[in-house]
Formats: structure tokens, sequence, C-alpha cells
């Protein structure tokens, strides 16, 4: 049985207005992990995705580069306790 891990991951740059939510929704959808992804007040967008180690490493690569029309200046991941995710949420 492989291994569930969960990181919170806060992106900055131009990540809010560009639609990058909504490609995180469907990259994790394409990669199997869930969890929740939300903007949040001072600009950035907070992840928290769950799933394999291989299927959170490819969405951590995902939200390092973001969609076409985001600029990714930084991304800070923390580890934390997996919650059973099985979808990707995508909160207001």
């Amino acid at each position: 049985m492989a291994t569930t891990v969960r990181r919170r991951v806060r992106v900055h740059g131009r990540v809010q207005g560009v639609g990058f939510r909504w490609s995180t929704r469907e990259a994790a959808r394409r990669a199997g992990v869930g969890g929740v992804v939300r903007n949040l007040p001072d600009g950035t967008v907070e992840a928290e995705v769950e799933g394999t180690p291989d299927a959170v490493d490819a969405m951590l690569a995902f939200l390092r580069e973001g969609p076409p029309a985001a600029h990714v200046t930084g991304v800070d991941v923390e580890e934390v306790p997996p919650l059973g995710d099985t979808v990707l949420v995508v909160s207001d």
C-alpha cells in the first residue's frame, strides 16, 4: 500500500485572477491528489494537496509554475498530517 502525504503550500506572485485555482484543480485531477486550494487576503494562493508522494511531488512542480497567465515568485511548503481527502476542492 502506498504511503499518503499532505503538503500545505503558499504560492506567491501574480497568482490571483489568473485561473490559478481552477488550473490547480485540473492538475490535481490528473495527478490523482485531493485537498483544497483557496485565495488568501494577502494575494497569495494556499493549497493543501494529499496523495502518494509521487503525485504530491507532481503537484508541487505544477504549483511552482502555475498556469500560463500566472507569475510565481515563491513557494513555501509545509508537511502536514494527511486528512483522507481524495478530491481537490476549490474554495472562495
